[in-house]
């Protein structure tokens, strides 16, 4: 489907709105015709007086003329400035309406699919998508659509009128007409690659910002400045360079265009003229013909600006369309979970590989309702894989994972993230208040949940301290608190939902032994009848848990608790000895 169509389609619920911003861009043109009709009328009136045009119609007092036409321009031209005012709000606000739609229709589109799909993705594509492209849209249909309305329906009335007064002089006038269309299309067809190109390039240096931004501070340690910003140039200098190449074909298309309506001038001007030398064309007739070949040809100049606006925003058209064509995940049944949920988990031989290489090889692993459990092991060794797999951000290749005796992969997949709390090795957390950030993901959040959850995670001491307590901002990702600090606030907005099952991935990976050692605390306290697995690098953060599986080559090979691992000597004891220097 063309591009066009699509963004069409996105205007549905809005198609008075488009059919009166046409109707009245289309009685703009015509009120903005009529003038240059008016003065072949006044230069008839002028030079024929009782005989002219309007003395024919029963107006034979040539002053009279003069004022009825002076009245009728005025009424012209006020009509002409009201429907340039009433198209202009119509057009803008319905690309007002159309570019918060697409961003809206994107950004949503972009939530339902799955966090591995979405990690696929470049974040600076992502971002040019969302942002620029949607915004080029909105600058074609700001005055591109308008302006490409009041070009065909210029080209009809005048043509009209041309064929009324004098057929022959009308045939010389429109002949660079289809040659104008011709060549506009013909540059159209050329440019849409290069724009794609260039879009793909802007994309790239998006993708470098967002990249290097947030990592300013490890650049400059590292003395990488000059590194960075060399790499910025040469991407920034790429978009350039594919911007050149539309430019050198899209400046081609005025002078093109000037040159065919030089032509069509000349032929009425010479043509017209001749013929009222003879007598066989008014006065007044070949004024109006003169000043109407520049209306009709003049505006033509615009299409190379139209025509770059209009192939510019179809590229970024179909760059919407290809986000929202990615494929979104879809719940295949809709079984409910029992209230509340006891969280008993069973993995049976499950397996799962990224494109090639095989992650998990038939993992069977029981979790038992209200245990807590430890997956610990070497990078690499799937133990990550196996919570984002519980959370459905990615499906087993084979086997399948049970939650109180269903299959997860029957459950709604909202339903079963709300039975789940999920701390990730490096929190998200909103630029807003730490109440805000923990009562994450309820639209009225319970003040005093809050502070029960920040006692919980032994983040309230903290909170109390600041000078706005729960009411002081995190800043952008956080970065107003430490490292410590972020995780425990994530601690805190998984408590507060009160899940049956409590997933850690890496907690305490980045954070100091005073840190770790309180969410340890906080671990024992939340534990109490709530199932809860957690992923360790560092073993002193699962040492007290129920069970403690270690995976190595895809598959568990060691279990027990910390004690009957020790005593077992294999590879849980080996790193043990390694972390604590034994």
């Amino acid at each position: 489907m063309h591009p066009l169509k699509r963004l069409l389609g996105h205007a549905a619920d809005r198609r008075g709105d488009v059919r009166l911003a046409t109707a009245w861009s289309i009685l703009n043109k015509v009120f903005d015709v009529l003038p240059e009709i008016l003065i072949g009328v006044a230069v008839d009136v002028v030079v024929n007086r009782h005989d002219s045009f309007l003395a024919r119609l029963g107006l034979p007092d040539p002053v009279h003329q003069l004022l009825a036409l002076t009245a009728l321009t005025i009424v012209v031209w006020v009509l002409e400035s009201v429907t340039e005012y009433l198209a202009a709000v119509r057009w803008r606000n319905l690309a007002q309406h159309l570019q918060h739609r697409l961003r809206i229709e994107g950004y949503g589109h972009l939530q339902r699919l799955d966090p591995g799909r979405i990690e696929q993705q470049r974040s600076g594509r992502l971002m040019a998508v969302l942002n620029e492209d949607v915004n080029q849209i909105e600058r074609f249909l700001n005055t591109g659509a308008h302006d490409l309305l009041q070009v065909a329906c210029s080209s009809l009335l005048v043509g009209a009128v041309f064929v009324v007064l004098t057929p022959g002089v009308a045939v010389l006038a429109m002949l660079p007409v289809p040659a104008i269309v011709f060549g506009a299309f013909w540059f159209m067809r050329r440019l849409a690659p290069r724009y794609a190109a260039a879009r793909a390039a802007a994309a790239d240096v998006s993708h470098r910002l967002a990249n290097n931004l947030p990592g300013m501070a490890t650049i400059q340690a590292y003395n990488a400045q000059d590194l960075e910003l060399a790499e910025l140039e040469r991407v920034s200098a790429g978009y350039r360079q594919r911007n050149a190449e539309a430019i050198a074909l899209a400046a081609a298309i005025t002078p093109v265009i000037r040159m065919a309506i030089l032509a069509g001038f000349v032929a009425t001007l010479l043509y017209g003229g001749l013929l009222t030398l003879r007598g066989e064309l008014g006065v007044g007739s070949y004024s109006a013909l003169v000043y109407l070949t520049q209306r009709l040809l003049w505006p033509l100049t615009r299409l190379a600006e139209m025509t770059d606006l209009y192939q510019r925003a179809m590229t970024s058209v179909q760059r919407v369309e290809d986000l929202l064509a990615l494929p979104v995940a879809a719940d295949r049944g809709d079984a409910a979970l029992p209230q509340p949920p006891r969280g008993e988990l069973r993995f049976q031989r499950v397996r799962f590989g990224y494109g090639d290489r095989a992650v998990l090889h038939g993992v069977d692993l029981v979790v038992p309702a209200g245990h807590t459990v430890g997956l610990v092991g070497a990078t690499g060794g799937g133990k990550s894989t196996l919570l984002k797999l519980l959370l459905r951000f990615i499906e087993p290749d084979a086997g399948r994972i049970l939650l109180d005796g269903i299959d997860i992969a029957d459950l709604p997949r909202q339903a079963l993230r709300r039975a789940i709390g999920y701390v990730a090795q490096e929190p998200f957390l909103t630029d807003g208040t730490l109440a805000a950030n923990i009562g994450y993901g309820d639209a009225r959040p319970d003040r005093d949940r809050i502070e029960r959850a920040a006692r919980a995670a032994e983040a309230h001491a903290f909170i109390a301290a600041l000078p706005d307590g729960y009411d002081s901002a995190v800043g952008e990702r956080g970065l107003n608190l430490s490292g410590g600090q972020r995780q425990r606030i994530a601690l805190a907005r998984a408590l507060y939902h009160d899940p049956a099952i409590l997933l850690l991935d890496e907690a305490t990976s980045a954070v100091d032994n005073e840190t770790e050692a309180a969410i340890a605390r906080s671990l024992a306290r939340a534990a109490g009848g709530r199932t809860v697995l957690v992923v360790a690098h560092r073993l002193s953060t699962v040492r007290h848990a129920d069970t403690i599986h270690v995976l190595a080559d895809g598959g568990i090979v060691e279990s027990g608790d910390h004690d009957a691992l020790l005593a077992r000597d294999g590879v849980y004891a080996q790193l043990w000895r390694l972390q604590t220097g034994g």
